[in-house]
């Protein structure tokens, strides 16, 4: 089972990005699937989630109104379309796949699988 993240770079503040996750090995169509991401120095946050059936969509307070997270089942892809890109955005996005609870849907420990991560850099 593999996640595959693509579609980090370099950006100017303002600017925007489209990153990818491919799943491989299985169909996550059951499953929850996340955003997080990693600032150097400090913990992995969550970003953004999608629950298994499309039914609903969560996101942290910081990136609400300019993230918006979305799936296409048949190419077993998740994406996150990052807006207005600020540099406190810059850090290293990972994808994840599982199947916790609704209530602990931005947890860490809801998400069994995880892609390799991805590189969003933010200029000012």
């Amino acid at each position: 089972v593999q996640l595959q993240a693509s579609g980090g770079g370099l950006v100017q503040a303002g600017g925007y990005l489209r990153l990818s996750c491919a799943a491989s090995g299985r169909t996550f169509r059951s499953y929850n699937m996340a955003w997080f991401r990693q600032a150097p120095g400090k913990e992995r946050e969550f970003v953004a989630a999608i629950r298994w059936s499309g039914s609903g969509t969560y996101y942290a307070d910081s990136v609400k109104g300019r993230f918006t997270i979305s799936e296409n089942n048949a190419k077993n892809s998740v994406y996150l379309q990052m807006n207005s890109l600020e540099p406190e955005d810059t850090a290293v996005y990972y994808c994840a796949a599982g199947r916790g609870i609704l209530s602990n849907i931005r947890g860490r420990g809801s998400y069994d699988y995880w892609g390799q991560g991805t590189l969003v850099t933010v200029s000012s």
